[in-house]
């Protein structure tokens, strides 16, 4: 699969016809507005013109000394830039959003009303306009007034505690989770607001996304656990506590493999394909619970056994008794490994300055209108400034030019 050069506005596109006008910066936000773009939505994203997304610098290697997060953040995009600051760019933005079906920011609370763009006001201009607020702790309440960061929101979450081992610093990991949750449920919270506008009443309303909520949502039972028994969950390293064997273990080359047997079916399973069906009767493994009680014990056999195989004929077994199973990839290993190829989750695009890249696919995977992931993130600022600001917009050339002139584009 290759990338297509812009919006998707063709019978196979789900989102075709919706445009979604983007400000702010980095990750959230932005990240919701590919996942809509990557669906066929006309996203354009406003950028100040002295001050453009940070994200352009973000990423460690470089390319002809580009990163390379930019090209896959805002692919699909136009790129506009206006001086939201400016009576003259707060106008314009006006004139857009008259058109528009979604309007995506994720300023600290407050700021859109500071600019004299308030949800009330918008809607007096398009009464249809849904509103996707993301910030880190939501548009009301105590915490409102503060920034918010993943790293931050997934602490304060709760997500932060539960990883790791026990006693150590709760690590990272390795990514921006709670930017990548509240993208999701941005867009989650986007799509249920235009069914519900274009279904009952046509009227807009505010989609309102927390970093720390985002986070929050992701913990399974913690919450009711604790309110009825007290008991806080620890991290629980590699595994989880009470499901066994389900964790990671060792191959004879020295590779981590994870191994997930603790249903019954599937222990009697991985006993059978490590020459010991006799464990299934055991007392001590003979069920989900007593596995539960006797972890170590069983995790210890597992891995005695698992130790003495390589890493691909372990999974191999595995997969032919019908054990889940998958090997700890690199980076390296998923581009080695067909099923991303496949899948069409490896895709190669080409960019007018840094050549071929290849970023991750389309997900989710839709059969009749699949979308497609549009050109990368183009490196100049504003090169969509004519077409949007003539096209839909309505501005004239001269009005254009002056506005350049001004610095407001």
């Amino acid at each position: 699969m290759t990338a297509t050069q812009g919006p998707d506005e063709s019978p196979h596109s789900a989102l075709g016809g919706v445009r979604v006008v983007e400000l702010g910066s980095l990750i959230a936000g932005p990240f919701a507005g590919r996942l809509l773009a990557d669906l066929g939505a006309d996203v354009i994203k406003v950028e100040d013109p002295r001050r453009p997304d940070p994200l352009r610098e973000w990423g460690q290697p470089r390319v002809d000394g580009h990163t390379l997060w930019w090209s896959v953040q805002s692919r699909g995009k136009r790129l506009v830039t206006l001086d939201l600051h400016s009576e003259h760019g707060r106008a314009v933005l006006e004139k857009m959003l008259a058109s528009a079906d979604v309007l995506l920011e994720n300023f600290r609370p407050g700021t859109l009303e500071r600019w004299g763009l308030s949800p009330a006001k918008l809607w007096e201009i398009n009464p249809g306009l849904v509103i996707a607020r993301v910030s880190g702790y939501g548009q009301t309440g105590c915490n409102s007034h503060k920034p918010g960061y993943a790293s931050v929101a997934e602490a304060i979450g709760g997500m932060r505690f539960l990883n790791g081992h026990p006693g150590d610093a709760p690590p990272r990991t390795g990514l921006s989770m709670g930017d990548t949750l509240a993208a999701m449920f941005a867009m989650q919270g986007i799509l249920a607001a235009l069914y519900w506008r274009d279904a009952r009443g046509g009227r807009g309303q505010i989609v309102d996304v927390s970093l720390v909520e985002s986070c929050f949502a992701m913990l399974e039972s913690v919450a009711p656990e604790y309110a009825a028994t007290g008991q806080v969950r620890q991290p629980s390293g590699t595994g989880l506590k009470g499901l066994a064997p389900s964790n990671l273990f060792r191959s004879r080359d020295n590779k981590w493999v994870v191994i997930a047997a603790n249903q019954d079916s599937v222990f009697a399973r991985l006993a059978k394909a490590m020459g010991m069906p006799e464990l299934v009767d055991d007392p001590r493994f003979a069920g989900h619970a007593q596995r539960g009680r006797h972890q170590q014990e069983i995790e210890d056999i597992v891995a005695a056994w698992a130790v003495t195989l390589p890493a691909r004929q372990l999974v191999d077994v595995l997969d032919a008794a019908g054990v889940p199973t998958g090997p700890v990839h690199t980076i390296a290993d998923i581009f080695e490994d067909p099923f991303f190829w496949e899948r069409e989750q490896l895709i190669k695009a080409e960019d007018p300055v840094l050549g071929e890249i290849v970023m991750p696919g389309v997900i989710p995977r839709l059969t009749a209108t699949p979308g497609a992931a549009g050109r990368p993130g183009p490196l100049a600022c504003g090169v969509d400034n004519d077409e949007v600001y003539a096209g839909i917009v309505g501005l004239t050339e001269n009005e254009i030019i002056a506005l350049r002139a001004e610095g407001v584009i």
